[in-house]
């Protein structure tokens, strides 16, 4: 079960909030609010099986309403497109292009969970966009700093890397304290590689929104969109557009959610996963 700040009674598993009114609203419902948006964004916890199941739905639905709809994936590395779009223009088989990605290393987490979303990409007319940072260089700057990076590196990440939000810093102090880093020693480098994943992400969105007039569909991480600090923010910073976020949330027993935390959240049970670091 859930509850809201101001808010009376509790939600529970299945339902669909939207923050802001402090309502549950029907499927329905939901995809009409969301569809007039030219940004969506849709979180997950990686290895849960029903937040995947749950962006499915979502996408099936908005492309039955508004037709092709562009996506944007974490999943993939901003080097990896020319391979993403060889797949998705069906010039590539899968098992080539998983190699071709280095999908095992590169994200590690079953290729089932993503396969459906890119079905219908494939089936649609999509674009994929690869929109993460290069795994190295973001691990190379929690290890060293962006000072760290050479001029080749540093070309590859965002062109500008926004530091200043104090209650993003906030946020990632915290999930800093409650991962264990090894040799992560200091927590500045940390958030600055964090900064160089969202705003790399941000950059590499907004600069193909700036391109194209599709509406697009972002499928990342909740850490990068809770309070729209991360991601969100960032690239609406540097192409303004309308935008959402909706975030599927397991319960854990009783907990009280914070009404910034997404526009909508999509209430789901708990489920075992593995234990990931961010970097």
């Amino acid at each position: 079960m859930a509850t809201l700040p101001g808010v009376s009674g509790q939600f529970k598993i299945g339902q669909i909030i939207d923050l802001s009114a402090g309502e549950v609203i029907s499927f329905g419902e939901f995809i009409d609010r969301i569809a007039s948006k030219k940004l969506i964004f849709v979180g997950e916890v990686h290895d849960n099986p029903e937040h995947h199941l749950i962006q499915v739905q979502i996408l099936q639905a908005l492309m039955a309403k508004s037709g092709i709809i562009d996506l944007a994936m974490e999943f993939f590395q901003h080097p990896d497109q020319t391979a993403l779009d060889r797949y998705i223009q069906g010039e590539t088989k899968e098992e080539v292009f998983l190699k071709e990605v280095g999908w095992k290393k590169g994200w590690g987490f079953d290729y089932s969970f993503y396969r459906p979303l890119m079905m219908l990409a494939r089936q649609n007319g999509s674009r994929v966009l690869a929109i993460n940072a290069p795994k190295n260089i973001v691990r190379k700057v929690a290890r060293k700093g962006l000072e760290g990076l050479d001029q080749s590196e540093r070309g590859q990440i965002a062109r500008e890397i926004g530091l200043d939000s104090e209650a993003h810093r906030d946020y990632l102090r915290e999930v800093y304290g409650q991962h264990g880093h090894g040799s992560l020693k200091q927590f500045e480098y940390f958030y600055e590689a964090q900064c160089v994943w969202e705003d790399t992400m941000a950059q590499n969105i907004s600069d193909f929104l700036i391109k194209e007039k599709r509406k697009m569909i972002v499928f990342a991480g909740n850490g990068h969109i809770v309070n729209k600090f991360g991601i969100p923010d960032r690239t609406i910073k540097r192409h303004p557009v309308s935008m959402v976020t909706v975030m599927p949330y397991a319960i854990h027993g009783t907990e009280s959610i914070e009404k910034e935390m997404a526009d909508y959240v999509w209430l789901t049970p708990s489920y075992p996963h593995r234990r990931t670091s961010f970097l």
